[in-house]
């Protein structure tokens, strides 16, 4: 019978064989976090209200099991024996991908060992109570029953920080969770170089006599319908349901692996425009995670590079593809087939529509391609103060108010469509915004370099190809250039192979310069 490898004696095994063992470990943690996931995607869209005080216990009991196998002694054994067989005299060493591998359980097997298992724990738990509770705050506008449970987040998410590395700020800590190879400072000079772009972009658009077909699509349009709609959309983009589902939740969101991708969104009587941009949005992050390497799950190589890179995937469907004129010429009859009424609209009509600039919305998932990125400033801004102690929660919804009158120029009459309005910060996601406009500015330098290979090749263009319905060449550039190498690459690296240049904003000051510019006749 053949000797598992993990234990084996270590002077019977390979370097391949520690390898082995060491993969074998992270795919026993992996599932316990996939189930996890499947757990928190059913307490979001299926559970019953009642249900939050046995799904707090079983979620926290899930999160101290994969604590417990990712910290156990064994794991760093194994690492320390790989680093021993690597050496130059022992004539071996990992391969590229191998080492990447390594490389990323390291990581995430320090960070989780530097913190007790009994916080973990907490955090997870606590998080629960808070989501349940935050749903009834929002519904409710009622900030003052949230805070506590916000106050108790930020504490614990302090103290996980202080576990990691005492030494360092607390929010450079935690940021480093969702992308751990862009430093801090690189993420508030791409804010802030958006920040100088956009805020006299939006302000010459305020002033702007354009008169674009804002009002295209007003009336009442049933969301059963709208339903049926954002699947046909799905269909049409190429979103596997066979290895996936659509549901509607209070937050859209994605949750999932390369075999069970499953998206979620919600539907506004009113405005069927955000729930087809919400859709297309979820897509984006289910393709990526879809496009995974099925035979590497469990492992680093079969997982997502981080926030940023996946955010850059739902954004560029989002934005680069659902927003622009191609599809539209395709998808606006199918829109017109649901809702009698819109027969007369363009696909002119419907690309100004979608693409309309909102400076007076509150809500950032409705918020346009422009001033969602001011929305992300203030959530990034709040939350950083918040971990460093310059914040308290209690003033978090009068700082918000006057931020949105500075930033935007309007001020939230309730916090249900101000402070309340995120999932995010209940479950104790402190970190986690920056990496929206991140993958906002790599979605256009990602789209411009698919544009320009795809156009280069024979056949139609890339916009040609959009219109017609056709995704097969983006989706083929995508899976070649991000989805196929999970997360072998540090997220520049990444960057720098699907497009010959280091990660910056040049692309994105570009495209939304040039595409505003025109909608709205004005000059940067």
């Amino acid at each position: 019978m053949e000797t598992d490898p993990s234990e084996r004696p270590d002077h019977d095994r390979s370097l391949e064989d520690a390898y082995e063992a060491l993969l074998d470990r992270s795919r026993r943690w992996s599932a316990v976090s996939s189930a996890s996931g499947v757990l928190s995607w059913d307490q979001q869209v299926m559970m019953p209200e009642g249900g939050t005080p046995a799904r707090s216990k079983q979620l926290s009991a899930l999160s101290s099991l994969e604590h417990d196998l990712l910290t156990a002694e064994k794991t760093g054994d194994l690492l320390d024996e790989i680093d021993e067989r690597s050496e130059p005299s022992a004539n071996a060493g990992l391969s590229d991908e191998q080492a990447s591998a390594v490389r990323e359980i390291r990581r995430t097997y320090e960070r989780a060992d530097s913190v007790p298992r009994d916080l973990v724990e907490e955090i997870s738990e606590a998080s629960s109570e808070a989501l349940a509770v935050w749903e009834q705050a929002r519904a409710a506008d009622d900030f003052a029953s949230f805070a506590p449970h916000l106050e108790r987040l930020v504490e614990l998410k302090r103290e996980y920080a202080e576990h990691i590395d005492p030494d360092r700020d607390p929010y450079t800590v935690l940021f480093e969770e969702y992308e751990p190879y862009l430093p801090i400072e690189q993420a508030e000079t791409i804010l802030e170089e958006l920040r100088g772009t956009l805020v006299p972009l939006i302000d010459a658009i305020r002033g702007s006599e354009a008169d674009l077909a804002v009002n295209t699509f007003e009336g009442s349009f049933p969301e059963d319908k709208q339903e049926t709609l954002a699947r046909e959309a799905l269909d049409l983009l190429g979103y596997d349901f066979e290895r996936g589902r659509l549901d509607i939740s209070a937050h859209p969101f994605t949750a999932g692996n390369q075999f069970d991708c499953r998206v979620t969104t919600r539907f506004d009587d009113s405005d069927p425009l955000s729930a087809v941009g919400s859709t297309i949005h979820e897509f984006g992050h289910a393709r990526y995670t879809l496009g995974l390497p099925q035979n590497h799950f469990g492992t680093p190589l079969g997982e997502s590079r981080d926030l940023s890179v996946h955010e850059s995937q739902s954004r560029l469907w989002e934005n680069h593809v659902g927003r622009s004129r191609a599809f539209w010429e395709q998808f606006l009859p199918t829109f017109q087939e649901f809702f009698p009424g819109t027969e007369d609209a363009t696909v002119e009509d419907a690309y100004e529509a979608v693409n309309q600039v909102h400076p007076n919305n509150l809500i950032r998932v409705q918020a346009d391609e422009l001033t969602y990125h001011l929305h992300i400033l203030v959530r990034f801004e709040i939350e950083r103060d918040l971990v460093r102690g310059h914040l308290a929660v209690e003033d978090v919804p009068e700082v918000w108010n006057d931020k949105y009158e500075r930033y935007l120029g309007i001020r939230p009459e309730t916090d249900a469509e101000g402070c309340l309005q995120d999932v995010h910060w209940s479950h104790g996601n402190f970190g986690y915004f920056p990496t929206y406009s991140l993958g906002s500015v790599m979605a256009a330098q990602l789209f411009a370099a698919a544009e320009r290979d795809i156009d280069d090749r024979d056949g139609p263009d890339l916009e040609a190809r959009i219109a017609d319905g056709e995704f097969d060449a983006l989706h083929e550039w995508l899976h070649e250039n991000v989805h196929r190498h999970g997360a072998r690459y540090e997220t520049d690296e990444l960057v720098r192979l699907a497009t010959g240049e280091s990660l910056s904003a040049a692309a994105f000051t570009e495209y939304v310069e040039s595409k505003y510019g025109e909608l709205y006749g004005v000059s940067p």
